[in-house]
């Protein structure tokens, strides 16, 4: 089987995906600083025979060689991920977002890598009236965080171009799932609002409540992620999503309905940086990926809740 290399691996969709990929029987390498990262999302793969770590920071030329050198696909999952704190700190977000991804892109080529995955954002897209976003559109990022996770994603597919690699970006929308981080100032929105609700504590929505978002559940974000490395598709960019919308002011509704509570959310003044409507067509990802996603939100927040209980 293969062997990968998944960066960002202690975060939420780096530690699911590594998961996943050892169940598959691959040899996995996984790398990450522990800035947003947890170690705790490693308990259950550590001590796997076929599971490798290094902590090192994916800015750091030859660790990134260490860790890339005999492996097949690179899964790159790390990130600083935040819209407000790069608004905040434009300079930290574009050295991570934009020099990581160049150091990972430069080790890939040097250790002959068949295929680079990266996690770009739907971000890249601004906030255009049309709907549902779809790749041909004229990317609009209003955001450092956004800016940079665009030219993440070109440098990406670039890299096709120029090396003998494959190279896939996949746009995520709003993934959610176990493992996500609730606290923080900048935590999203589902592990924030679930944490909360379960303490009886009233959840602050930014804005009217009325913006919504295309919420994926994060084995889908798996799922596409192995389609991309495994197939044969190449310098293209997918959208990664479920393919509707929910309100915030749904979320809160729906979270009460599963919560069993009747809590009244706070309303704030609407952050900078955020988009007000975010819905994928996903048409391009099933027609040359394959992807199909297979699970609901209300099913994506009942596997989700679980985890914040415990």
């Amino acid at each position: 089987m293969p062997t990968a290399l998944v960066t960002g691996v202690a975060g939420f969709i780096g530690s699911t995906l590594a998961t996943t990929l050892l169940d598959r029987g691959y040899t996995v390498y996984g790398v990450d600083n522990f800035a947003t990262g947890r170690e705790q999302n490693l308990d259950s793969i550590r001590d796997a025979g076929k599971f490798t770590f290094h902590e090192a920071d994916i800015r750091d030329a030859d660790a990134m060689a260490t860790a890339i050198d005999g492996v097949d696909y690179v899964f790159h999952q790390a990130a600083a991920a935040s819209v407000p704190r790069s608004v905040e700190d434009p300079v930290t977000t574009t050295d991570i977002n934009c020099t990581g991804t160049a150091t990972v892109i430069d080790a890939a080529r040097n250790a002959d890598v068949d295929t680079v995955v990266v996690a770009s954002s739907s971000a890249v897209y601004g906030s255009t009236d049309q709907l549902p976003k779809v790749e041909s559109m004229e990317p609009q990022p209003e955001s450092p965080y956004a800016l940079s996770k665009y030219y993440t994603e070109m440098l990406t597919l670039q890299a096709s171009d120029l090396y003998d690699i494959d190279t896939v970006a996949l746009r995520y929308f709003n993934v959610f799932g176990p493992r996500q981080d609730p606290t923080g100032d900048y935590a999203a929105v589902i592990p924030k609002f679930i944490s909360l609700m379960l303490d009886g504590t009233r959840p602050v929505i930014y804005g009217d409540g009325e913006q919504s978002r295309d919420f994926v559940f994060v084995d889908d974000a798996i799922q596409a992620n192995i389609l991309a490395a495994e197939g044969d598709i190449t310098g293209e960019a997918f959208n990664i999503g479920c393919g509707g919308r929910v309100s915030v002011n749904e979320v809160v509704d729906t979270l009460s309905d599963l919560l069993g509570t009747d809590i009244d959310p706070i309303y704030d003044n609407p952050r900078a940086g955020d988009i007000r409507h975010s819905y994928a067509d996903i048409s391009k990802a099933k027609d040359l990926l394959g992807y199909e996603p297979a699970v609901s939100f209300e099913e994506g927040l009942t596997k989700t809740i679980p985890y914040y209980q415990e």
